[in-house]
């Protein structure tokens, strides 16, 4: 599997995995990185207006009003410097991470079922959303204050120097040793960050699976059972951030404090200077603005570099979902699908096994030809194989062996989206999304007008029971339908068939959890999806395959039996025995 979370790490190791995201606005970066420099700038002259204004502004006839003047035209420049850099750098934020977020939901919507095998939906909901939230307050605010303070921190040691060398070389040994620690204990932290967004990831899997499942979760009286189970998920994930907060603020207290206590014993060091005569008071008053300006900035690092820890271990979650690769691509050259009106479909020896259970074949030499405008019924046992053969000919998976053909071309050879465009399939449990009842049915072809959706729905017996909801086509179904009966969800979903067209229909056992009514309804609306088409139908029922032109019975991932209803019953083989029991039910 080419996954994400069972998968080998492939770590970034760094925040370079958002280079590729920040590269289309190198603009806004260095029009971001100009104001910073400015607003440094102008931050690190005003020690220096205070400097003249201590050693000049206060002998006899002298003239203040220039001096403040400087400063506050100072000040007002910085304000405005800072301003535009905090706008630019925050819109940033915001659009790395909207770019970031749609890249690893389209990389998702491309990867195969094997994929989803392994990775829980939640896990990948928590690193859309809270992965990238993390990145956002880092990219739109934390690396700006970051790289601020740095230009800060590296401006006042030069000022420092400039101002007392001998003070700048104390004071520049006391803050090596005190910015040893930073480094020691950055890659614990980060991996404590990692750890942390890992049990978060972990919650709201969890969350995500019982709330779509609240309804078993009542029938059993679970809830109380899922409520301990959330709050045990919560608590490591918890216990986990706390963990990263302790080290964080010690790590913090250790720095800041050290840098304000060499601070301070460097300050000591200069009014001895100033009462020996080496160093004038405005030097000194303008050598301990630095050095606050330089110990802020330590300060504001060692907070930042927190956060920087925390989002590398974000980039790097996100990173192996983009890195992730569809096990199915379409190949460098894709050979053209034909489009016919009625597709031929040929199994030649084909045999499969599923990624996840490499030693038990799905399929094991399986020979079918599917003439065009023919109706075949697939029937057996569960497990016998039915589904991958679904599954093999929407190119969800590869077969292992053999070969299939549609209308004459090796399916490895086509797009594997020529190929879907061209089938058609209406599922046991119809999917039907959040929305009105015409774009769900649209969804089978987008530039569908509302005319030809609504002639799908009558069609499919549709618009019959349409019709009569609040606001007819543009009444809102619910999330997955949940407004609408399973008989009309049925009944949505072979409209949006019908309005795909497609040369192949699939029909998965379309009508097997429905009741008599509500069936022979959506046996009416198959019956016109099917016509003049070729149609693939899984069947558990057997009363609902009595049409078909064939039945193949499939057993162990072979074909045991296959011909009509009649012929079968003669048989007395599998297909009959089968047949027995439904009637014996």
């Amino acid at each position: 599997m080419s996954g994400a979370v069972e998968m080998p790490r492939r770590r970034a190791r760094s925040l370079s995995g958002l280079l590729p995201f920040l590269r289309p606005y190198r603009g806004q970066v260095l029009l971001a990185l100009m104001f910073m420099v400015l607003a440094s700038a102008a931050m690190l002259t005003a020690p220096l207006a205070v400097r003249d204004l201590i050693d000049f502004g206060f002998e006899p006839g002298a003239v203040i009003h220039g001096h403040f003047l400087a400063l506050f035209a100072l000040a007002v420049f910085a304000g405005t410097m800072m301003a535009a850099r905090f706008y630019i750098v925050s819109w940033l934020g915001e659009r790395v991470t909207a770019d970031l977020r749609n890249a690893v939901y389209g990389r998702m919507l491309v990867q195969s079922p094997a994929y989803f095998e392994a990775t829980q939906t939640g896990e990948v909901l928590s690193r859309l959303t809270a992965d990238t939230t993390v990145i956002q307050t880092v990219v739109g605010s934390s690396i700006s204050m970051g790289l601020r303070s740095a230009v800060q921190f590296l401006g006042g040691l030069v000022m420092l120097a400039v101002t007392s060398l001998k003070l700048f070389a104390v004071t520049l040994a006391l803050l090596v040793g005190v910015m040893l620690p930073l480094v020691l204990v950055s890659r614990l932290i980060r991996q404590l960050s990692r750890d942390s967004q890992d049990r978060i990831a972990d919650t709201a899997a969890m969350a995500a699976e019982m709330l779509n499942a609240v309804p078993t979760v009542q029938a059993f009286t679970q809830e109380r059972n899922e409520a301990i189970r959330f709050e045990r998920g919560v608590a490591r994930s918890f216990a986990t951030a706390i963990r990263r907060t302790r080290l964080r603020a010690i790590m913090t207290a250790s720095i800041v404090g050290g840098v304000f206590g060499a601070i301070v014993f460097v300050l000591w060091l200069g009014a001895r200077a100033v009462i020996d005569g080496s160093m004038t008071a405005g030097e000194l008053a303008s050598f301990v603005l630095y050095a606050m300006i330089t110990a802020g900035a330590i300060g504001v690092i060692a907070e930042v570099w927190g956060e920087v820890l925390r989002a590398a271990g974000a980039t790097e979650r996100l990173m192996e979902l983009l890195s992730a690769e569809p096990d199915i691509q379409a190949p460098a050259q894709p050979g053209v699908l034909p489009r016919q009106p009625q597709a031929e479909v040929i199994l030649d020896a084909v045999h499969f096994v599923y990624p996840s259970r490499p030693d038990t074949p799905a399929l094991d030499g399986l020979n079918l030809v599917i003439h065009p405008g023919e109706t075949v019924a697939l029937v057996g046992p569960s497990g016998a194989g039915k589904t991958t053969v679904f599954q093999l000919l929407m190119r969800y998976y590869d077969v292992s062996g053999g070969a299939i053909r549609f209308n004459g071309v090796d399916l490895r050879e086509v797009d594997p989206r020529a190929l879907r465009a061209q089938i058609g399939i209406v599922p046991q449990d119809a999917v039907i999304f959040s929305g009105s009842a015409l774009e769900n049915i649209r969804y089978g072809r987008a530039d569908a007008s509302d005319d030809e959706v609504k002639a799908a729905a009558r069609l499919a017996l549709a618009d019959e029971f349409i019709a009569r909801l609040p606001q007819g086509y543009d009444t809102f179904v619910g999330e997955r339908g949940l407004r609408l009966s399973g008989g009309q969800r049925q009944r949505v979903a072979i409209a949006r068939a019908i309005l795909r067209d497609p040369p192949l229909l699939l029909l998965d056992e379309a009508t097997s959890a429905l009741d008599a009514e509500s069936e022979a309804l959506v046996q009416q609306g198959l019956a016109a999806a099917m016509r003049h088409r070729t149609t693939l139908v899984i069947a558990h029922r057997l009363a609902t395959v009595r049409k078909a032109d064939r039945i193949v019975v499939l057993e162990g991932g072979r074909i045991v039996e296959i011909g009509t209803p009649a012929e079968l019953m003669q048989q007395g083989g599998l297909y009959a025995r089968l047949a027995s029991l439904q009637v014996m039910a």
